[in-house]
């Protein structure tokens, strides 16, 4: 008699075993000093000693302080210069260097194109940031040497936000171009000849071929640049410390200055706590646009 071939039916569950060194670690690195952080929020404490309960007198506080709505206020405005403003740029860069510049030049010269985009991506926050520090000195910056300006782009709260929200495109733009021409990868050229023989114009074909294929990946960079705004916390360290003033402050900055300057901990707690809530929200509905979408 032949031996049997049957197959012994896999253990479920086998999976879990290789899950467990990340859970274990997510359990410890971002779960248990999420609670700990939503505890404490609900507490008066300088970071010593006993935290005392308070319920919810932080967040009551919250509510009233205009120096946290205006850091909301500002970082609304770095969600349009961190992911609005690089989605719409990276999307005409990343679609002219497919299908212009590797046409015309070919496909090494797009290449190198796109490292030289995503070159930001790849310095330290803190090197970049001490490099615009430079170029940006109201003395001896190159900014205002080349364009013969006496601005001081960091330091007047009249430029701060601006300039910051400029610096922040320049740092953000290389990482939309290359996950766009990531997805322009899988697009079948025979899209773009046939609409090119037609006699589309390359803003036709752009409109109606490209931001159509690429769908996805505009949601995956709206959703991780947007969450990158609003948790942005060392280009506001490094360039300007959240003024002048106040005047580029950010609640995980404001935060920062709770927890560490004014051992208000309990009060830093609740910034943390409504910033995570803020993001939580927003992927959500992301996720849920995205799914209604596709």
């Amino acid at each position: 008699m032949a031996p049997s071939t049957a197959r012994r039916p896999r253990p479920r569950g086998g999976y879990w075993l290789y899950l467990l060194p990340s859970l274990v670690l997510f359990t410890g690195v971002i779960l248990v000093p999420f609670l700990m952080n939503i505890a404490i929020s609900f507490t008066r404490w300088s970071g010593v000693g006993t935290p005392r309960w308070i319920g919810l007198d932080n967040y009551a506080k919250l509510v009233r302080d205009e120096r946290f709505w205006a850091s909301f206020g500002h970082n609304i405005a770095l969600i349009v210069a961190m992911a609005i403003l690089p989605t719409i740029l990276g999307l005409v860069l990343a679609a002219a260097l497919f299908d212009y510049i590797a046409k015309r030049f070919g496909p090494r010269t797009a290449a190198a194109l796109r490292a030289a985009y995503y070159l930001p991506q790849v310095l330290p926050i803190a090197v970049a940031g001490v490099v615009w520090g430079w170029m940006l000195h109201p003395s001896y910056g190159a900014v205002n040497q080349i364009f013969g300006l006496k601005v001081n782009w960091l330091g007047d709260p009249d430029f701060a936000l601006a300039t910051v929200m400029a610096v922040m495109v320049w740092f953000q733009l290389g990482y939309p171009v290359v996950i766009f021409m990531s997805g322009l990868q899988r697009t079948d050229p025979a899209l773009y000849e046939a609409a090119q023989i037609d006699g589309a114009s390359w803003w036709r074909r752009f409109w109606h071929i490209t931001i159509p294929q690429i769908r996805p990946e505009i949601y995956v960079v709206l959703l991780t640049c947007t969450i990158a705004a609003l948790k942005v916390f060392a280009p506001i360290f490094v360039l300007t410390r959240g003024g002048p003033g106040d005047a580029t402050m950010v609640p995980s900055y404001f935060s920062y200055l709770n927890f560490f300057q004014k051992a208000n901990v309990g009060y830093g707690s609740a910034i943390a706590t409504v910033l995570a809530l803020i993001i939580a929200v927003v992927t959500f509905l992301f996720l849920r646009l995205q799914e209604r979408d596709s």
